[in-house]
């Protein structure tokens, strides 16, 4: 008897942790995922043929960034239902980027949501798309849930505001320094919980660039906040580039509001 096959994707990038996997998990023929580092999606599962690994990494590859998808797919032995790869390709989309912490897991008909969304409405929204783009004979487990009332702490104290870099640079301005003393102060509320330092940057220029000075710019604020007190070790730094704007690039304020630190609690 031939398996199903399970895709389980673990979304830990920027705002996303993560697990993509597609595996015959119930039968334990593929070895259990490694934890993925900041940063990165890990794509773990078994199937059926190599055509079906390539276009599933291609998708993720194309949504995150090639440097970021860690691949421990397997191919073996497994049965897909009719139309899987298409179905599996419709639920890689960009609303996977709204989810910290997250996973993603189909296990041949059932598709199961976990992680940390910002809202209801999102977490609703995203399930509602993703059930709309299966057919009846798919299950959804919807396992998202709003964020934390620890994450609001770093979102209130943070209020929206950017945090300033010297033009083209990685050096704070004292007004970006400000900031972080205040970010300090909340930080120190959370009692331990480690925090994810993710860089942001527009679309201007070259993307290598941008991913370049978002990473730059994420370490300097890591080593800001463990000087001031937190411990490092709570720490990690990480660049998106352009890849996530909350604003759009064609004028000036959206650029801006696209340079940006933004803060996450880890799991």
């Amino acid at each position: 008897m031939r398996l199903k096959p399970l895709l389980a994707a673990r979304l830990t990038t920027g705002v996303l942790a993560g697990l993509l996997a597609i595996t015959a998990a119930a039968q334990n023929t593929a070895p259990a995922p490694a934890a993925p580092e900041p940063g990165q999606v890990l794509a773990s599962g078994t199937v059926p043929d190599e055509a079906t690994k390539a276009a599933v990494l291609a998708k993720l590859r194309e949504l995150y960034g090639a440097d970021k998808v860690v691949d421990q797919i397997a191919v073996g032995p497994v049965a897909m239902p009719a139309n899987w790869n298409d179905y599996v390709q419709k639920l890689i989309t960009p609303d996977l980027r709204q989810i910290s912490r997250g996973q993603l897991k189909i296990d041949g008909n059932t598709v199961s949501l976990r992680g940390e969304v910002a809202n209801e409405a999102v977490r609703q929204k995203i399930a509602g798309t993703v059930a709309a783009s299966l057919n009846p004979t798919y299950t959804v487990n919807n396992g998202l849930r709003v964020s934390a009332a620890d994450q609001a702490v770093l979102d209130r104290t943070l209020a929206n505001r950017t945090i300033e870099f010297e033009s083209g640079q990685a050096t704070l301005t004292p007004a970006g320094r400000a900031i972080l003393d205040e970010m300090v102060a909340a930080m120190q509320k959370l009692k331990g919980r480690k925090i994810e330092i993710i860089g942001h940057t527009d679309s201007a220029g070259l993307r290598a660039s941008n991913v370049n000075l978002s990473q730059a710019r994420a370490a300097t604020v890591k080593s800001y906040l463990a000087a001031h007190g937190i411990p490092e070790e709570l720490l990690s730094a990480s660049g998106q580039g352009p890849d996530r704007p909350i604003a759009s690039n064609d004028t000036a304020d959206g650029r801006a509001r696209n340079r940006r630190i933004e803060f996450r609690l880890a799991q």
